[in-house]
């Protein structure tokens, strides 16, 4: 299959207070979620400053992924779209079709198969799609990467680096402890989410 572009899919996140409350309205969106719970959980972003560290994340790996391309190819650009905050999908997907864009590979950032970390995103996708109609870019999304060799090499170089900061004589002891996104067990129950976990996990040495 031949592309022309990399699409980069996340979740986004607020970058200052102001952004906060318009942030969980759009995550929150058409959701029977009580404000009082809204509010609550925008105490937290505010402890931070309003700032979440996922659009500069983001940005780290885009600029990482560009240089990648850059140096080994293919020479394809990258275009960055999110679910709930600026860059939003819907507008980039507009751009790639301005920008001519005919077919696009999908990457989104979570790691693990759910409703909202793959099969939303294949939504959002579609949505965005539709907005635009004719001439819209076909977007093919990356399976989840939870197994892939990559992704448990760097997991293995980060778990390795911590335990390397423990005395030796107590490295034998140290307890590894793998954590995730909780998700509702009515989603757990309708996917791969758990197992995914336990693989990647068990694939870490």
């Amino acid at each position: 299959m031949n592309y022309d572009a990399i699409l980069w899919v996340s979740f986004g996140g607020p970058e200052k207070e102001e952004d906060v409350i318009p942030f969980l309205e759009n995550v929150l969106r058409g959701k029977n979620v009580p404000r009082e719970r809204m509010l609550a959980v925008a105490e937290h972003y505010y402890h931070f400053g309003g700032k979440s560290p996922i659009n500069h994340q983001n940005r780290e790996l885009i600029r990482a992924l560009e240089a990648e391309l850059a140096e080994h190819g293919p020479h394809l650009p990258v275009y960055w779209g999110n679910r709930n905050w600026h860059p939003l999908l819907t507008d980039t997907v507009a751009k790639m079709k301005a920008d001519g864009v005919r077919r696009a590979l999908a990457f989104a950032t979570s790691a693990y198969s759910s409703y909202s970390s793959c099969r939303q995103y294949l939504e959002n996708i579609a949505n965005a799609r539709a907005a635009l109609g004719e001439g819209a870019p076909v977007i093919d999304k990356i399976r989840p990467f939870y197994n892939h060799p990559g992704y448990i090499a760097a997991m293995t170089g980060q778990v390795q680096q911590a335990l390397a900061q423990i005395p030796a004589e107590r490295r034998i002891a140290a307890h590894i402890v793998y954590t995730a996104h909780s998700i509702p067990l009515r989603m757990a129950d309708n996917c791969q989410y758990t197992e995914q976990l336990l693989e990647a996990s068990g694939l870490v040495s």
